[in-house]
C-alpha cells in the first residue's frame, strides 16, 4: 500500500489546473479533486481520498478558516496536487416575494446557529424536517435540490479575541456575587435608576 500523499500547505485557487512534476521532460498532470462538504471543508486534518481514490493526508495550517472551493492544497515544497471543489449536498431554498418575509426567515434561523448560504432573493440551507416546517410557517416557499452548499463564514472566525479567567471588574466582591442577585441584577437596576426614567425605582443598596 503506498503512503498518503501528504499536504501541508493551502495555495490561492488559480486559472490553471495543471501540476508541473518539476523534472525537465515531465508532462504536466491534472490536478487532484477533493469533493467535500461543507462541514468536511471545515476539517483540516485527517485523512480523505480524492475522486479518483488517492490517499489523502491533511496536515493543513489552521488559520485561514475552512477550505474554499478552487482552493488549492500542495506538499511541503509548495508543489500543487489538490483542488478543493464543494460536494454536493441535499438542500432547501427558501424563497419569497416579500423581502421581509425572507429577512424574518433569515433572523430565526440565524437565531438556531443555522448555516447558510445566501443568495439573491433566497437563502439555502441543509435538508432538515424541523426547519422546514418553521419556514412553511412563516410563509416561506421551499424547494429541496442537490447543489454545492457554501454557507457564509462566521463573524468571528478569525477576529475575535479570547479573555481566560475574570478580570480585576468581573471578580465578584463580598455583596455582588455570582448569585442570580448579584452583578446582573445590579446591571439590570443601573439601566434604570438615572432620573427620568420609566424604570426609575429606589431600594437601600450597600456597596
Amino acid at each position: 500500500m503506498s503512503e498518503p500523499l501528504l499536504l501541508s500547505r493551502r495555495l490561492a485557487p488559480a486559472p490553471e489546473t495543471a501540476r508541473a512534476d518539476g523534472d525537465a521532460g515531465a508532462t504536466t498532470a491534472p490536478l487532484l479533486v477533493l469533493a467535500l462538504s461543507a462541514d468536511e471543508r471545515q476539517r483540516l486534518r485527517g485523512h480523505c481520498r480524492s475522486a479518483c481514490g488517492r490517499d489523502l493526508l491533511l496536515q493543513l495550517p489552521r488559520e485561514g478558516g475552512p477550505l474554499q472551493p478552487q482552493e488549492r492544497l500542495a506538499d511541503d515544497d509548495g508543489v500543487p496536487w489538490v483542488r478543493v471543489e464543494a460536494a454536493p449536498e441535499e438542500l432547501l431554498v427558501a424563497r419569497s416575494d416579500d423581502p421581509f418575509t425572507l429577512l424574518r426567515a433569515a433572523y430565526h434561523l440565524g437565531n438556531r446557529h443555522v448555516a447558510l448560504e445566501l443568495r439573491s432573493g433566497e437563502l439555502r440551507l441543509l435538508q432538515d424536517p424541523v426547519l422546514a416546517e418553521l419556514l412553511r410557517g412563516l410563509g416561506v416557499s421551499l424547494e429541496a435540490i442537490t447543489a454545492p452548499f457554501a454557507p457564509e463564514s462566521g463573524a468571528y472566525t478569525s477576529s475575535h479575541s479570547h479573555h481566560h479567567g475574570p478580570t480585576p471588574r468581573d471578580e465578584p466582591g463580598p455583596d455582588h456575587d455570582a448569585s442570580p442577585g448579584g452583578p446582573a441584577r445590579h446591571a439590570s437596576h443601573a439601566a434604570g435608576t438615572r432620573k427620568g426614567d420609566p424604570g426609575e425605582h429606589h431600594h437601600p443598596h450597600r456597596h
